[in-house]
């Protein structure tokens, strides 16, 4: 077993192998299996991962010394009772060794990320964070919003707790250093200023209205700002406020003062203040009947980005400073840690932790309690946030569950569904058509569950029920196949289809076809005046119809479920539009890519001309040789 080495160094199919034990589930067999398994076990850093016998994973756990860490498993007696039922369901292991049990941590977190196993505590967040990325790819640089991977060339500053805040600081930033926010095509194909320019948010470089230079000094005095030198910029903004003023042009005086007033309106409307605390993250933590809330603010440069309520999962019999860990080390395999992190409680292992993500940024990250002045005071208010957010989220939780019960009551279901899946399609007259699925359950929407169904048959895009039934069969048919046990937790307990009796009868029918009778669903109409009051009606698989009162809170949920799956589908089908207007015949043209097809279009204007272009013409285009040229002219004439 070698260790793996930086940069690939979380590359486990460079240190990892799988030790397989057999037998029925039960406590004896899974401490068998993990007693085979330290038979080659190191004592050294690395990473152990628990799977059941369909090879599942369990849980994902660390160790300084892999042998002595998993050797506390067969010591049954002394295990919780969470952990208990885990080894009984154990029936292999995957050994990853790392160079160091910061490491460790570091791939851990990683792989609960990838495999969310039920007995580690779970981050459960579908949303990436925004960040506002600066570009320097342009002679004028864009500042944008940005989420996902960071190639685009520039600074990115977050994260940001939400997609408002992100939105709220681009605007402040165009209102007070007039940087450009339009694409690189936009900007330019102008002619003269934009609406933005009118309304004093844009310096217009487009048609020349900045020059370079003034230009760049709008940026650095927006890097400036972003990284919490305000009062510099605040200083510069006054000095040129006082020259215009002196040198009697009135008109840029007010322009400027405009600028300063935007500046000083950003600094009174922080949440919290947090002046000369430079670069942080503050974490604070409440439990309460069972529940857990981390509530999290996010400072760079001294002024306060958002905060944001996490909810983790699988928290039972776990203790608090070990739920911290397990969010902080998840959390920060996506976001750069900063070089300050406040929290109101050590985590466990807090001295490991800040080694960990030290390593993460390559430079010192503090991790702190703090216990008197400015800082105790941010910890406080957090941890009022935390209390106060866990209480909405406990009240929401027992409504939620009350209209759970009340459906099951009215629709005569077995129990209350712990996972509903709703369906919709969408197209225009057959063009583009799709099907789309979401997912909810007792805790809100499971967005990551959500998919999409592209229809391979283009006989039936105009055909709703011959839509419905393709999407079906897609769906239940790879779950009987992957999962006929049903004990993956990815079948549905109730099924909601957008549309009457038909739709209900040929989602019913294909289900049949693969054998299978006993999923509830519902199919969800618009009444008799099409919805305009509201009167749904509900058709029941054995005939029944139902129509609830316009003011019955199942109504609303039903109706919030039906809307969700709506916007989804039409989400979907609106992007996968867009795409095909784009798609050109020179996508076609084997061997051309973005970039020659850029060119081609650039020289010739529209896809038709290149097609009747003669080959010398073809040659004429730049970035184009001989070959491609030839290629090209082949494919169009044959």
């Amino acid at each position: 077993m070698s260790s793996p080495q930086s940069p690939d160094r979380f590359n486990e199919d460079k240190a990892s192998y799988t030790v397989r034990g057999q037998g029925v589930p039960d406590i004896d067999a899974g401490v068998a299996a993990i007693r085979t398994t330290l038979n080659t076990l190191p004592t050294r850093p690395g990473v152990y991962r628990m799977q059941d016998a369909r090879g599942d994973v369990l849980y994902v756990g660390k160790a300084r010394a892999l042998r002595n860490r998993v050797a506390n498993y067969t010591q049954v007696d002394r295990l919780p009772r969470r952990l208990q039922r885990m080894v009984a369901q154990t029936r292999s292991m995957t050994i990853v060794t790392t160079n160091s049990e910061a490491e460790a941590l570091l791939l851990e977190a990683q792989l609960i990320k990838r495999y969310r196993p039920p007995y580690n505590v779970l981050l459960r967040d579908d949303k990436s964070f925004p960040f506002i990325l600066l570009r320097e790819d342009h002679d004028f640089p864009r500042v944008q919003k940005h989420r996902g991977a960071r190639k685009a060339k520039g600074r990115y500053y977050g994260p940001f707790a939400s997609a408002g805040s992100v939105t709220r600081t681009i605007n402040a930033l165009q209102k007070l250093f007039l940087l450009r926010s339009c694409t690189d095509s936009f900007f330019a194909n102008r002619s003269r200023p934009c609406l933005l320019y009118q309304i004093k948010r844009c310096s217009a470089p487009c048609v020349g209205r900045i020059d370079d230079v003034g230009y760049r000094e709008l940026v650095q005095d927006a890097q400036d700002f972003l990284g919490g030198k305000s009062t510099k910029v605040q200083q510069k903004l006054g000095a040129a406020m006082q020259a215009a003023s002196d040198a009697m042009d009135f008109e840029q005086a007010a322009v400027v003062r405009d600028r300063l007033k935007a500046l000083t309106f950003i600094q009174g409307s922080q949440a919290i203040n947090a002046e000369g605390l430079g670069d942080a993250d503050i974490f604070a933590l409440a439990t309460k009947n069972g529940a857990m809330c981390i509530q999290a603010f996010f400072i760079r440069g001294g002024q306060n980005w958002g905060h944001r309520s996490f909810f983790p999962v699988h928290t039972a019999e776990v203790a608090e400073d070990e739920v911290l860990a397990s969010f902080m080390a998840q959390f920060y395999e996506e976001v750069p840690p900063p070089k300050l992190v406040l929290t109101d409680r050590h985590p466990a292992e807090c001295e490991l932790m800040a080694l960990a993500l030290t390593e993460r940024i390559g430079s010192r990250v503090k991790i702190e309690v703090p216990q008197r002045g400015d800082r105790i005071r941010l910890i406080k208010q957090a941890q009022r946030n935390a209390v106060e957010a866990l209480d909405r989220r406990l009240a929401e939780t027992t409504t939620q569950a009350k209209v759970l019960d009340e459906m099951v009551e009215i629709f005569g279901l077995e129990g209350v569904p712990d996972r509903i899946e709703i369906y919709d399609n969408s197209h225009i007259q057959g063009a583009h058509a799709l099907g789309a699925m979401v997912v909810a359950g007792p805790e809100g929407f499971r967005k990551s569950a959500y998919r999409k169904y592209n229809m391979k048959n283009p006989e039936i895009s105009n055909d709703d029920f011959a839509m419905m039934r393709e999407m079906f069969e897609r769906r239940f048919g790879r779950a009987a196949r992957e999962d006929p046990d049903r004990d993956g937790g990815e079948w549905p307990d109730l099924v909601l289809i957008d549309g009457g009796k038909g739709q209900l009868s040929a989602a019913r029918s294909m289900l049949e076809d693969l054998g299978i009778e006993d999923v509830c669903m519902i199919g969800v109409a618009k009444g008799p005046h099409h919805g305009r009051e509201g009167r749904e009606v509900f058709h029941l698989m054995d005939g029944r119809e139902i129509i609830l009162p316009l003011n019955h809170p199942v109504l609303f949920y039903m109706q919030r479920l039906r809307d969700e799956a709506h916007r989804f589908a039409i989400g979907a089908h609106r992007a996968k539009r867009s795409k095909a207007i784009t798609v050109s015949s020179l996508d076609e043209v084997p061997g051309i890519g973005p970039s020659r097809k850029k060119a081609l279009l650039m020289h010739f204007g529209t896809a038709k001309a290149v097609k009747s272009a003669a080959l010398e013409d073809l040659l004429r285009a730049p970035g184009v040789s001989r070959a491609v040229a030839q290629q090209v002219f082949d494919y169009f004439n044959g």
